[in-house]
């Protein structure tokens, strides 16, 4: 008998065994029977909508990233200026107090802001540290010039990966998460394909059975992938 997918299945290894099976689908031909046609349209419909919300999740993860990363050039440049007013050489102290001064418009706290205001407090400090007459101070301060280099190269990294985020969400116009998704694609494999298939082995296996065991061989396949992983998580957790 055909297995039914395990619901404890991630979003990924649902999206690979529906890749699996449509592929399964698509090497055959079943004329005349429209609604099996019609069940893995369905499920070719949001085997797509998974696989672009799985995108999305890891694009998402990969700006938490950056702006943990941008966060971290603007404590650097924070650390940086407040140890420059504490120089015991005179010059350097007042060009470090020049640029604290200039810093602490912003501080510590706009790595707490939101993305879109952090990125634009971010670009506002670079800007007025850009200005003329704090670049002797800049100079004078050893390291600050690759300090401020690093959060602007930063910022770009952060505002490219925002940006591409922003227009993916746009263009897909997708607001249900990956595990909402990965649920209907269960259900449609489990409840609809697998149920019908069974049926249909058994009253026409000369024209099902043969999918009908690919199939099958699909869930198993994935279902001992899942098993594998669940007892290896087990151990893992014993051992801490």
């Amino acid at each position: 008998m055909i297995p039914k997918l395990n619901s404890r299945c991630r979003t990924t290894e649902t999206n690979t065994a529906s890749d699996n099976l449509l592929m399964a689908f698509n090497k055959q031909t079943f004329e005349g029977d429209n609604y099996i046609g019609g069940l893995f349209t369905n499920l070719q419909t949001w085997t797509g909508l998974l696989g672009t919300a799985i995108y999305r999740g890891k694009v998402e993860s990969n700006l938490d990233e950056l702006d943990v990363a941008r966060d971290e050039k603007v404590q650097a440049l924070n650390y940086l200026l407040l140890g420059a007013t504490h120089h015991p050489i005179a010059e350097i102290k007042a060009a470090g107090e020049n640029l604290f001064d200039t810093y602490m418009k912003y501080g510590l706290k706009i790595i707490n802001e939101t993305y879109a205001i952090e990125s634009s407090l971010i670009e506002s400090l670079l800007q007025d540290l850009s200005a003329p007459v704090l670049q002797a101070d800049i100079t004078a301060v050893s390291g600050c010039t690759e300090v401020i280099a690093d959060l602007q190269a930063a910022q770009n990294n952060f505002k490219v990966a925002n940006f591409a985020w922003e227009e993916e969400k746009a263009k897909e116009g997708l607001t249900e998460s990956a595990t909402q998704i990965k649920k209907e694609v269960v259900s449609i494999i489990n409840d609809k394909i697998v149920v019908y298939l069974r049926a249909m082995q058994q009253a026409n296996g000369a024209v099902y059975g043969e999918l009908a065991q690919t199939v099958s061989q699909i869930i198993s396949d994935a279902n001992q992938a899942i098993k594998r992983r669940a007892k290896k998580d087990k151990e893992v957790a014993i051992e801490n």
